[in-house]
């Protein structure tokens, strides 16, 4: 069984224009013009999964993919930052210089007493492998066909936080996690992974919108 994951991530917002950690904020104006362009040329899916946040569903929306059956698995979470939820990057790096060295090097550390990047990977690295197992009831999986796939194939188009990207690409390449923060995943582009029994093969960097 050949397993095609397309992991999109969410439209320009104000959050991500910032650096700023994920408060909530919906996508722009331009953000969504952009999505609302690119309606249309995904190709059909077997399973659509979000992020449950509000710029993941927004730009679901705007692919046009909530017209699916749109499941929110926990799996799929952002990376949990704790008490830096809603600072800025340069923000946090002011008051805390110390703890943003340790977690920008240190992959098992966890500064803001939420999740370390070690830990998200892991999470990540393990919904992967439910996905290379698509038997029905499969953890993580979701519900719902569009009829994407042909016989044999099991295709899911999931919108996510850019963490989300970076741990699968991490974990897909047997990369070492130190090298998360040197995947760059910029608004509203697809990353592609192929493969079977956990063996992956990575497609980066398709724009979406242009």
């Amino acid at each position: 069984m050949t397993s095609r994951v397309m992991l999109i991530s969410p439209a320009m917002s104000a959050a991500l224009r910032e650096a700023r950690f994920d408060d909530g904020c919906p996508v722009d104006p331009a953000g969504l013009r952009l999505a609302e362009a690119a309606a249309g040329s995904l190709p059909a899916a077997d399973r659509v999964l979000v992020s449950p946040t509000v710029r993941c569903r927004e730009t679901a929306a705007a692919l046009g993919l909530d017209a699916l059956a749109v499941t929110e698995p926990p799996e799929l979470a952002g990376l949990d930052v704790g008490r830096w939820r809603g600072a800025t990057l340069a923000e946090v790096s002011g008051d805390e210089p110390e703890a943003v060295g340790r977690w920008l090097t240190d992959p098992s550390s966890a500064p803001h007493g939420g999740e370390s990047v070690a830990g998200l990977c892991e999470r990540v690295a393990k919904w992967l492998e439910t996905v290379a197992d698509p038997s029905p009831g499969a953890a993580g999986s979701g519900t719902g066909s569009a009829g994407g796939s042909g016989p044999g194939s099991v295709r899911i188009i999931a919108v996510v936080e850019p963490e989300i990207v970076r741990a699968g690409v991490v974990r897909a390449l047997g990369a070492p996690e130190s090298a998360f923060w040197r995947v760059d995943v910029p608004p509203l582009v697809a990353t592609e992974f192929s493969g079977r029994a956990g063996r992956w093969n990575v497609r980066v960097g398709t724009s979406l919108g242009e």
